[in-house]
């Protein structure tokens, strides 16, 4: 990642920790950048956490922080400014005052539990439905709200996605 990129989403990441007390906030051992540079490696390549090369930390704790950033928002937050700033300079509001909305039904294996998919009687297939909502400019925004019938979150890796594409496109 460029010194340039960086420098957009550096604060974010130098405050996590500040937000963070209690147990288990041990000092940093490896570079904020370092760790998201193997996070968007992962991201781009599509390898399992496993195989995330040696110039990188520790691939057990890329994940960590790549699922502590998850679960507490900050990529998100991340996703937010980026989308944000795109939008000011393409010159629109950065709320968007109108938006696409779709879904997509996906198929499922035949081991995975009827808990965790349904049927779409439109399409007659039986597995996951997934939604997505755009604005006019086409940044994409997660879907928060889904559909009774769908089974699991909306855009699950979206985020990391579209954090993926503002920041290495």
């Amino acid at each position: 990642m460029s010194d340039a990129r960086w420098a957009l989403i550096e604060p974010v990441f130098t405050a996590w920790p500040a937000r963070r007390t209690g147990p288990g906030t041990a000092a940093r051992v490896h570079d904020l950048r370092e760790i998201v540079n193997a996070i968007l490696y992962v991201n781009r390549t599509g390898i399992p956490w496993e195989y995330l090369p040696h110039d990188f930390p520790p691939y057990k704790t890329v994940y960590d922080y790549n699922a502590k950033w998850e679960a507490d928002g900050t990529t998100q937050q991340v996703h937010d400014l980026l989308r944000d700033k795109a939008r000011r300079a393409h010159g629109r509001s950065t709320e968007p005052t109108a938006a696409v909305v779709d879904a997509q039904s996906v198929k499922t294996s035949a081991n995975v539990a009827n808990t965790n998919q349904s049927i779409d009687a439109g399409k007659k297939i039986k597995g996951r439905k997934r939604h997505l909502i755009t604005d006019t400019s086409v940044w994409c925004r997660p879907s928060s709200s889904p559909p009774r019938t769908c089974t699991t979150p909306p855009a699950a890796n979206f985020c990391s996605t579209i954090w993926q594409r503002h920041i290495l496109a």
